[in-house]
């Protein structure tokens, strides 16, 4: 079993400081980059049988497809800026360049695809945002590429959980491909920390316990799940960011709570 905590690290030639391909994590669905790119640095790429999606996590980008030119995507400074970001969707088997207009910072979520879907901008009010928990469970959740938008296998989100709250709450998991009871669902959490120097904690577990790890993460570290329950808890002082990526056999999250701390749910509905 590959390592389920990867750290960021300096960027590469092709100004990538975090990946994760399914060779690397051991598993068959889901992909993940991250590439800090100064003021006209470019990044290009093609995947064959592979869709993307292109998160701008910060600054603004032009994006020129194959089939379709995306200018000035992007507006946020940081990922804490109280708005969704903007995306573009490119199916499998398209060539795109990516290029930045200053500083910028973008992820590549990549999945399983089949060439014939049209490059697309998603905007963020395309994007539905809401309130999950209460309490100490509350978090910002803003569904980039859900399961009612077009795509083959990718399903994205982004969280915002506030210092001393927990996320990913009460424990659940997606590890069985038992539709409509349960999906079979692979996923990155890319984590970032409001102030940077802080930390974030995320356990990853099974039922038999043959996973059973309790991650300590940093800003720019990305936690892989191939399955399990995986809950996150945001020290006091420290917001935090995260960036899912899922994918798996069938495009639909259908989760199942930890029997033993299922009845946290039941109390607060």
């Amino acid at each position: 079993m590959a390592d389920l905590l990867v750290r960021s690290g300096a960027p590469d030639r092709e100004h990538c400081v975090i990946r994760v391909t399914p060779e690397s994590a051991g598993w068959r669905y889901v992909g993940f980059a991250v590439h800090r790119l100064g003021e006209g640095e470019s990044l290009r790429q093609e995947l064959a049988d592979r869709e993307t999606c292109i998160v701008v996590l910060s600054g603004r980008v032009d994006v020129a497809a194959a089939d379709a030119t995306f200018e000035d995507v992007g507006e946020r400074a940081r990922v804490f800026d109280d708005t969704a970001p903007h995306a573009v969707y490119v199916g499998a088997g398209t060539s795109f360049t990516v290029t930045a207009r200053g500083a910028a910072e973008v992820a590549l979520c990549t999945a399983p695809g089949k060439p014939g879907h049209a490059s697309r901008r998603i905007s963020p009010d395309e994007m539905s945002v809401e309130e999950r928990g209460s309490g100490t469970n509350r978090r910002i959740v803003r569904n980039i590429l859900p399961e009612t938008m077009e795509a083959d296998s990718l399903l994205i989100a982004e969280v915002i959980t506030p210092g001393g709250n927990w996320s990913s709450y009460p424990p659940h998991k997606h590890d069985d491909d038992n539709v409509p009871q349960e999906s079979a669902l692979e996923e990155t959490y890319y984590h970032r920390l409001d102030p940077p120097q802080g930390f974030a904690f995320q356990r990853v577990y099974t039922d038999d316990r043959s996973i059973d790890e309790t991650l300590s993460v940093s800003d720019g570290d990305v936690v892989l799940v191939p399955r399990g329950y995986h809950p996150v808890g945001a020290p006091h002082g420290y917001d935090l960011y995260y960036l899912n990526v899922m994918a798996g056999p069938r495009r639909t999250w259908i989760f199942r709570n930890d029997p033993d701390h299922d009845w946290i749910a039941k109390s607060s509905s």
